[in-house]
């Protein structure tokens, strides 16, 4: 009897080896993606320091150590004040030495604003790929590009982990002014607190939204309404906002010009495409702006594509129905609001 129950499990463990390669060798790029992501993260990660030994460290430019207070400072105050889960994240820095050590690729589709999206277990579907090299996000663009893509590849200023692990302050974060700290570390604060699978552009919006007002109320709290990084803020967020508008409306006249056009030959549609955009950006230069760098001068060399434009979508395109649905129905209460959020949409 024994032996029987003995070939039998050999049989079963000899079936499961088979099965797991069988399924590695059909699965095997996103294997090996996922493989390298894990060993990327996990670079960061545990080469990261607590925050603690820079702030004892002398050499360690004391405008950088007010940073490091300034991060633990909005760190406590989407905890306590905001309601954000205490993931630990934000105690430990990992110095970039200046370089960048994340690259993400978009893609859209050349004569539509739809863009393309990667499936990843527990995420869902996501339209966007990260990488920790820089020649393979290089090599993904390329290969998309083969394929009749518009890629948009970008350094992010921050990720999160989603909770697998402790997120480190990325030293290059460091170089942004108060306003614009607060609000990345809120916004990768919210991703470890409401993250939706398969909502990307959820998840993103609202992110940006509770970061964008989170800080606002952060260094009202801090520094006063009339305080100069308060008012420095929020001019430079007016004129984001201002230029987001009108790259919404450009994508609203995007869509209707490639409805148009999509019996035209392929040249024909690149004409049109080339000069809708050509339109959009050259029409930008009637905004006012003072404190960020004009359109204008962003795109010298290039006009963006289709996942330039898509990137304000998936970013900004909510934006009124959060701010619609803290105004009116949480009086503005910022942290009511997040209450509900996690309440409606648990975590993955």
């Amino acid at each position: 009897m024994s032996r029987i129950l003995f070939k039998v499990l050999k049989w079963l463990l000899i079936s499961l080896a088979s099965l797991l390669i069988i399924l590695c060798l059909i699965f095997w790029d996103l294997v090996a993606y996922g493989f390298r992501q894990a060993k990327g993260q996990l670079n960061i990660v545990w080469n990261a320091k607590p925050v603690e030994v820079y702030l004892a460290d002398p050499a360690f430019p004391d405008s950088l150590k007010q940073k490091l207070h300034f991060v633990e400072e909005v760190r406590r105050y989407a905890i306590d004040s905001l309601g954000l889960k205490d993931s630990k994240n934000y105690k430990t820095l990992f110095d970039q030495k200046g370089e960048e050590i994340m690259w993400v690729v978009t893609a859209s589709e050349p004569f539509k604003l739809k863009e393309k999206e990667w499936r990843f277990p527990v995420l869902g579907s996501v339209p966007y790929k990260g990488f920790f090299e820089k020649h393979r996000a290089l090599a993904e663009q390329q290969q998309l590009e083969a394929e009749g893509w518009d890629v948009n590849v970008r350094n992010p200023g921050g990720w999160s982990t989603l909770g697998w692990f402790t997120d480190p302050i990325l030293s290059n974060m460091l170089l942004k002014s108060e306003g614009d700290l607060a609000s990345l570390i809120i916004h990768e604060m919210v991703h470890a607190t409401i993250f939706v699978k398969d909502s990307i552009d959820f998840n993103e919006n609202l992110a940006s939204f509770i970061g964008d007002r989170g800080a606002e109320k952060f260094l009202i709290s801090k520094y006063g309404e009339q305080s100069e990084p308060y008012q420095s803020y929020i001019q430079e967020d007016k004129e984001f906002l201002a230029y987001v508008d009108h790259i919404l409306r450009g994508c609203a006249y995007l869509d209707s010009v490639y409805t148009a056009i999509v019996d035209k030959s392929e040249q024909e549609k690149l004409t049109i495409k080339e000069n809708s955009i050509r339109t959009i950006m050259e029409s930008a230069d009637s905004l006012s702006f003072t404190v960020l760098l004009h359109p204008s001068k962003r795109h010298l060399n290039a006009l963006p594509n289709n996942a330039y434009f898509m990137s304000f979508r998936r970013y900004q395109s909510k934006q009124h129905d959060f701010w619609t649905e803290w105004r009116d129905d949480f009086n503005g209460d910022l942290k009511a609001y997040i209450n509900y959020l996690s309440k409606q949409h648990p975590f993955l």
